[in-house]
């Protein structure tokens, strides 16, 4: 243990006595394990928060809006503007089993009353299915109903930051009254979901009722803002998108091809353009990271070809007084490990606590927006190739110190 012990020591030593070149090869390994852990776990977070945009949405859902013409279509003008009614909700229903859900939606922006507390928010009708686009996390009460819509309920639900801004002492609001556009509601539940992806304006900013009593409070009842649906498990996502063109095409006198009339959105194309662009992105920083490590491993090599070429004699002189050739290429392998290791762990380290410094920042309310730490296995995968890389980067020169001779050092000297 005696023997080992002075080894380590001797190749402390080494490397200590050649700061300046030790600092600079280690500062180049550290930098590559450092951006490589920030690369990855900085994709690791900007996918989560991509998920998170998308986040009480059904993975198999699509937003239908209408737009102007971009094509002239049998007399018809381009440019020209549509809109979707009543009778193509029912239609497209009829016509497309392969649709779960179907909810018209209308929308407007109101000033929302409590007392004296008062906050603009966004006015959306609505149909109790469209629980099934955009599931609710209901913190008080409940959501919209059959019941609340046939009987024409002048009831609501109010998101996070209007019931924030409404009822500052908190407390369950349900029951309660709130009033805008003159006319007076009563809140029958909070829903807490924020996703970012939203039909107008943010859900917790925004306040439902049912499309029914919308329709009838604002006189829009042959008239829809957009349509949210949900496809049925397994349906083919491009052919409903088409059979979709083509009834409101035949309906409304527009041509078929043209996508500027009807535009559809579906969760699941956009989910996988998303994930498309994330392998991608991970093929990349795979890439940089492991060319910087390599970077860094030429530098190792570099250095202990100096340094072998510097302890020539010494090298020999230990050949002549009896050490064998397996100790000196294990003290030249040990030291350019070492050296990597040692730079290797604190990028690791530094990274790590760079990327719990990502997340503290995208906390909110206590709850955890994107996880940008890297994964065990990753971490020790790296460790694991920067000690292949430190390894590699003394084989040549561990080569060059086991074919000195002792005659060789001696002219050296």
């Amino acid at each position: 243990m005696r023997i080992d012990i002075d080894r380590f020591r001797e190749i402390v030593d080494t490397i200590t006595r050649n700061k300046t070149r030790s600092f600079l090869t280690g500062l180049g390994v550290f930098w590559g394990i450092f951006m490589l852990i920030i690369l990855m776990g900085g994709s690791n977070g900007l996918i989560d928060l991509l998920k998170n945009s998308f986040s009480g949405f059904a993975s198999n859902s699509a937003i239908i809006y209408v737009g102007k013409t971009s094509k002239s279509y049998k007399g018809y003008a381009r440019e020209r503007e549509w809109s979707l009614t009543n009778k193509d909700v029912e239609r497209l229903r009829h016509s497309i089993p392969e649709f779960n859900v179907i909810s018209a939606v209308n929308g407007r922006g109101v000033d929302a009353m409590v007392n004296k507390n008062r906050k603009w928010a966004w006015l959306k009708g609505v149909e109790p299915e469209y629980a099934e686009f955009s599931e609710p996390k209901m913190k008080y009460g409940r959501f919209l109903n059959k019941v609340d819509e046939s009987n024409m309920r002048k009831v609501c639900v109010i998101g996070k930051r209007i019931y924030n801004a409404l009822f500052p002492q908190g407390g369950d609001p349900c029951g309660k009254t709130i009033q805008f556009d003159d006319t007076y509601y009563t809140i029958i539940g909070v829903d807490f979901s924020t996703p970012n992806f939203n039909l107008g304006v943010s859900a917790d900013n925004t306040i439902h009722i049912t499309k029914k009593l919308y329709y009838n409070l604002y006189n829009e009842s042959n008239t829809t803002w957009a349509l949210a649906t949900t496809y049925k498990k397994g349906a083919d996502v491009g052919a409903i998108d088409k059979k979709v063109r083509a009834i409101l095409a035949h309906e409304h006198h527009f041509d078929p091809t043209d996508k500027s009339a009807v535009r559809v959105f579906s969760t699941a194309t956009l989910l996988n353009y998303m994930y498309s662009v994330y392998d991608g992105v991970t093929f990349m920083v795979w890439l940089i990271g492991i060319g910087t490590l390599l970077a860094g491993a030429i530098g190792v090599s570099n250095i202990m070809i100096v340094t072998v070429k510097e302890r020539t004699s010494e090298i020999g002189i230990r050949r002549a007084i009896g050490a064998t050739p397996i100790s000196i290429l294990g003290q030249i392998l040990t030291e350019s490990i070492l050296l990597t290791a040692v730079a290797g762990f604190f990028g690791i380290l530094l990274g790590v606590l760079c990327l719990t410094g990502l997340e503290l920042a995208n906390t909110e309310d206590g709850i955890q927006m994107a996880n940008f730490q890297i994964d065990f296995w990753i971490a020790l995968g790296a460790a694991s190739l920067l000690c292949v890389l430190g390894g590699a980067a003394g084989i040549m020169p561990a080569l060059r110190a086991m074919s000195i001779k002792p005659v060789d050092a001696m002219r050296e000297e």
